[in-house]
């Protein structure tokens, strides 16, 4: 009983709590979502580990895990279009957060403005319009 007693315990303070206490999954990731904070257009989804939230938060500028290379990716470092954090919202349980950012440039490797440049119609990706 007095595990199930500290494991509630510490499940209340990670959703009502004021510290920050983030729940990375097994891989020691979570999901961030790219928000633009003037527009509110999500730009992109990427997983930061516990390195990527420290030096986002360190540096005020998006710092990712990249699961392809393994490591910590600062987004922009080879393009410049780097995305400045203007606000880090966290979720209810800590497994996600959402950065509210200024981009200076395209976000999406592929030149776009957002990852999410297509729309599903049916079984076919149509480019947005705006």
């Amino acid at each position: 009983m007095r595990k199930a007693t500290i494991i509630s315990s510490h499940n209340h303070e990670r959703e009502h709590g004021t510290q920050l206490m983030p729940k990375f999954d097994q891989a020691g990731l979570m999901s961030a979502v790219v928000q633009d904070s003037r527009s509110g257009e999500v730009l992109m989804v990427a997983f930061m580990d516990e390195e990527a939230l420290t030096a986002t938060r360190e540096s005020g500028e998006a710092h990712f895990h990249s699961r392809s290379r393994g490591k910590l990716w600062k987004k922009g470092e080879t393009s410049g279009n780097v995305l400045r954090v203007e606000q880090m919202l966290i979720d209810c349980d800590q497994d996600a957060v959402v950065l509210k950012v200024i981009p200076a440039g395209p976000t999406c490797h592929t030149g776009a403005r957002s990852c999410f440049y297509r729309e599903l119609e049916g079984d076919t990706l149509k480019p947005v319009t705006d």
